[in-house]
């Protein structure tokens, strides 16, 4: 998916193609916004296999299934005295829409919830007055900062600063509990600068500041990239518990939740509320930030069901999954009748046609997810989350077999890496996020234009070469003299001949 997935593999692969192991590259130029480590693995299986982009994607199918095993291990680490809440908070875990989904892409934040998971997995035995594995916390932590840098000890720095808050082991043995802490946390630093510095020399002093500088600081001050204001997170969080948050039962059960609680619940509570609000403090704010927390926020909803149901509070038959139903049932209803509405023209987005040739089966298909859920049956949670997860698979095949040519950038890029190949010059007009490099495995940058001056000027240096730009709508000039369009996200995308744009420019709106 652009920019994300193509992005990442397009660094990997720009990498790969100028033999460097320490100075990744987008656009031939060095990458300072992430460090290496997803690089590193995805290179290895090319190293093994030769490149292509299964690797990849099995690569992140492995990473989420080990985020799983470490979920209910640490859960099971937590809560021993019920094997329930290890099993509920896997299943829980692997039925969040929204990390699913995002699980699909080949991005860093699965990696980078895995060391996180792990760290927390060392800290663990001092919730029951054993001493914890202060070198596997250190591994972890230096593994994560490999992976996406200082904000990893934001995730697992701090349940350990809060050690005494929820292990007796840290209360008595504080100066041994921070000293080795502490320690762990400097030698995984060192870890990173033993990456960062001969990576920052190699790289030239514009990558040095930004590198050792601006991804730091920048976002947690300037905000440079994804500003959004201190609450922004809270409305969200419905959201990323979905498809829980439509099943009365885990509301009830987490409101029914008292006083005292236990270390393990302490545990959770010092990890997960402290990060929230730290990433609250911080304005550069994206979804899949907190993608490291959702294993916390499965294991607390799975702890919150298990007590809730051992005391026999939470049985009533209106608490079962029906809105959660209705939602699906409404869906399906939606799908089916799509092709209707279309042909009554009461739908004019040009995408409801294209959905409406392949909605009836998976209509039908939310209809029947539907009745599973309505149809009262033991085993609700395994039903809602086996339901919620199928009903996201499904939700994933309808966009690709309908909506994915509008987010496909391999067409366009087998152009350019055409065009490259004839020795024709490519530029692409405002954005450029190595959406071409990896798909059409290209062994030359796409140029960067930001102002139709820079437009005019290279398109008069490069008579032969090709523009791409991405006009809100398609023009007669487009349709006329670009060799090349297609929809994309909303907008359009076009491939122009340098010399037809440069003559065009005065009278169209790019």
């Amino acid at each position: 998916m652009p920019m994300y997935s193509t992005r990442t593999l397009s660094v990997a692969w720009e990498m790969w193609l100028h033999h460097s192991i320490l100075v990744p590259y987008l656009n031939g130029l060095p990458y300072s916004d992430k460090p290496p480590l997803l690089l590193w693995l995805i290179q290895l299986g090319w190293a093994v296999a030769g490149v292509n982009d299964v690797w990849p994607r099995l690569l992140e199918v492995l990473l989420g299934a080990i985020e799983l095993l470490l979920a209910w291990r640490l859960a099971r680490n937590l809560f021993p005295q019920d094997t329930r809440i290890a099993h509920a908070t896997a299943w829980i875990l692997l039925a969040f829409t929204y990390g699913f989904l995002f699980g699909l892409q080949v991005m860093y934040e699965v990696l980078m919830a895995d060391c996180v998971l792990a760290a927390l997995l060392c800290l663990a035995p001092a919730v029951h007055g054993r001493a914890p594995h202060f070198g596997g916390f250190l591994l972890a932590l230096g593994l994560g900062l490999l992976t996406k840098g200082p904000v990893v000890l934001l995730h697992a720095g701090v349940p350990w600063l809060l050690g005494p808050l929820w292990s007796e082991w840290a209360r008595q043995n504080r100066r041994k509990w921070y000293l080795h802490g502490g320690i762990c946390c400097v030698a995984a630093c060192a870890v990173l600068m033993a990456w960062a510095l001969p990576a920052a020399w190699i790289g030239g002093k514009s990558y040095q500041r930004m590198l050792l500088v601006h991804q730091t600081a920048g976002r947690v001050v300037d905000a440079f990239a994804h500003a959004h204001p201190f609450w922004w997170y809270l409305p969200l969080l419905p959201v990323l518990a979905f498809p829980f948050t439509l099943w009365p039962r885990v509301w009830v059960a987490l409101l029914r939740w008292r006083l005292p609680l236990d270390p393990g619940a302490r545990f959770l509570l010092a990890w997960l509320i402290p990060v929230l609000l730290g990433f609250s403090v911080i304005s550069g704010k994206q979804a899949y930030y907190l993608l490291p927390e959702f294993a916390g926020m499965a294991m607390v909803m799975a702890v919150a069901l298990a007590r809730a149901e051992a005391s026999g509070a939470v049985h009533s038959r209106w608490l079962s999954p029906w809105p959660l139903a209705l939602l699906l049932a409404a869906t399906g209803v939606a799908l089916l009748g799509l092709d209707r509405l279309v042909a009554r023209h009461a739908l004019s987005d040009p995408l409801y046609p294209v959905m409406a040739s392949h909605s009836p089966p998976f209509g039908v298909l939310y209809l029947l997810l539907a009745l599973v859920l309505a149809v009262p049956r033991k085993g609700e949670l395994y039903r809602v989350a086996g339901v919620g997860l199928v009903a996201a698979v499904a939700a994933n095949g309808l966009f690709s077999l309908t909506l994915w040519p509008a987010y496909d950038f391999a067409p366009v890029s087998h152009l350019v890496a055409e065009a490259q190949r004839e020795n024709r010059p490519v530029a692409s007009f405002e954005s450029n996020d190595g959406q071409y490099t990896f798909l059409g495995r290209l062994t030359r940058p796409v140029e960067q234009l930001h102002s139709t001056n820079a437009l005019q000027q290279w398109s008069g240096e490069h008579a032969n070469g090709l523009v791409i730009v991405y006009p809100k709508r398609l023009s007669e000039a487009d349709h006329s003299q670009a060799i090349y369009v297609q929809p994309f996200r909303g907008i359009s995308l076009a491939v122009w001949p340098a010399q037809a744009l440069a003559k065009a420019l005065p009278q169209e709106d790019l």
